[in-house]
């Protein structure tokens, strides 16, 4: 999950250097829209669930969720 979210960013900085605004705009749309509607639903699933929420929604807004 994070490496490729890591590997889409490297992918939009190569097409921000390269000029195509485009295909940067579009990668970075499909890399970071699934990973907010996974985050908003974790942050759901957990909310039911932990006890301890605020530490679960910062590992979520860290990109840690999925690891919990």
């Amino acid at each position: 999950f994070v490496s490729e979210t890591a590997a889409a960013l490297c992918l939009s900085a190569g097409y921000r250097d390269a000029g195509d605004r485009m295909w940067q705009g579009l990668t970075l749309l499909f890399a970071l829209v699934p990973c907010a509607l996974v985050q908003l639903s974790l942050v759901f699933i957990h909310r039911d669930v932990s006890r301890d929420r605020p530490l679960v929604l910062l590992l979520h807004l860290l990109q840690l969720g999925p690891l919990v």
